[in-house]
């Protein structure tokens, strides 16, 4: 195997953790501590905002006027993409009951958690799409009560697209806060007096970090950092294309990685004085962000065959993964690690981020090994039941004697005696040895 690095990082995303993890860690156990008061501390200490945490419906219905007619078509448009995705998604996962060979009857029921809260960033940009992309699909899994939260905009209210969004998506209680502040309210049941079973949205450092530490408490959808983007491309790719796409997501912010995987040498070289060059036309603030990620994470590698190409490309387990290349089948068959998948130039990583359907919430930072996105699985619980007759319990109440006994577990094994001795009474079944017995 020969891999060349043409580019290479001298930044990882854990980079930054660990200072990320001592500001979390103090903010969070004063938030703890203090409850409500803290969280006014930091929301006008950080984002300048002493105004009310909880958003009317009033208000929301008030400031959709701020709203023009195309963006209000655009965001239903996305809604509908999102949700429709969602629904089908929801539709694959049924409940089912089936009878044992022992005659018991059992069954799965999904079932949605009661309350959900979705983080919608609004530092750099209006986040516009991620409003969309948590809600909507909260609300398609049944969710009850879906809060959600975003920061005040550039030192005002919260933007009028964000909330508009919220509202559209099917928010039920909205609140004007950002970062780690606004992790730790939806967990605590701050202002609301409703503690979210889980906590889903993308974040900077601080936000992963706060749902990352309070995970167990809370549920979350995945362990996630900067916005990532890899790109396979083999000769056949357009690099001018090629690096548009890897410059579409070095924009998020400084710390994002935009790796290209290739087997061309020309096509990598050709992406490599066409990236600065495209950075160089963006407006501030993006154009600062990009240069910074393109230079400190940005990656090109070399491999000969595309089976190396595969490997790289898994080891990586990016967020986001574009094919650029021949034979799209043969990749999307053998590539089993990303957070999304884009076969072909048609598409693009944009299109998922802001209105395609498939959810943009995904894992970062090589969870893409274990985990998946944003999805209604991540709202409901596939919980199990079961339901037993006399003469079904007979079978299972002399197997489970047996083995509890076998484990040493003598109190489990007088649970299925119970039984035996109250349904078959006088029985002679063999129930083990009683656990201390000579």
């Amino acid at each position: 195997m020969a891999i060349t690095y043409l580019k290479k990082a001298s930044k990882t995303p854990e980079s930054e953790s660990p200072q990320a993890q001592k500001v979390v860690a103090e903010m969070l156990a004063r938030i703890e501590a203090e409850g409500e008061d803290a969280v006014r501390h930091y929301a006008l200490a950080l984002d300048k905002w002493d105004g009310p945490i909880l958003v009317t419906r009033e208000d929301m219905d008030a400031r959709a006027a701020e709203v023009p007619d195309q963006v209000k078509e655009d965001i239903a448009f996305a809604v509908q993409q999102v949700r429709s995705f969602a629904l089908a998604q929801r539709d694959s996962v049924q409940d089912f009951q089936m009878t044992m060979p022992s005659g018991l009857v059992a069954g799965q029921k999904w079932m949605p958690c009661n309350v959900a809260g979705c983080y919608v960033p609004t530092g750099r940009y209006a986040h516009i799409a991620s409003a969309v992309m948590s809600v909507a699909t909260a609300k398609a899994a049944g969710v009850g009560t879906v809060i959600a939260c975003s920061t005040p905009f550039r030192g005002g209210t919260m933007h009028p697209y964000v909330l508009y969004a919220m509202r559209e998506a099917g928010a039920d209680i909205v609140m004007t806060l950002g970062g780690v502040q606004a992790i730790a309210t939806m967990a605590y049941g701050l202002f609301t007096g409703k503690p979210a079973d889980v906590i889903v949205g993308p974040g900077n450092k601080f936000v992963a970090e706060a749902k990352r530490t309070l995970f167990g408490k809370v549920g979350i959808d995945v362990f996630a950092g900067p916005s990532e983007i890899g790109i396979l491309a083999d000769k056949t790719a357009d690099p001018e294309i090629v690096a548009i796409d890897l410059v579409g997501q070095a924009e998020h912010g400084h710390e994002s990685p935009a790796w290209l995987f290739t087997d061309d040498r020309a096509l990598a070289e050709k992406v490599m004085d066409r990236v600065p060059e495209l950075i160089a036309t963006l407006p501030e603030p993006a154009r600062e962000a990009a240069d910074a990620a393109w230079r400190d994470y940005g990656e090109v590698i070399l491999c000969d065959t595309r089976a190396e190409l595969v490997k790289v490309s898994d080891d990586y387990a990016s967020e986001h993964l574009e094919i650029h290349c021949t034979d799209l089948a043969w990749w999307h068959e053998n590539l089993t690690n990303y957070g999304s998948l884009f076969v072909g130039e048609e598409t693009t990583v944009a299109y998922g981020d802001k209105c395609a359907g498939p959810n943009h919430i995904l894992p970062t930072k090589y969870a893409a090994r274990y985990s998946a996105g944003l999805s209604v699985h991540k709202f409901l619980k596939p919980l199990t039941w079961q339901q037993a007759t006399p003469e079904a319990s007979k079978e299972l109440a002399i197997r489970t004697a047996r083995i509890s006994r076998l484990e040493g577990m003598e109190a489990h094994a007088r649970t299925a005696d119970a039984r035996m001795d109250k349904y078959y009474p006088g029985h002679n079944f063999d129930l083990g040895t009683p656990v201390g017995s000579v």
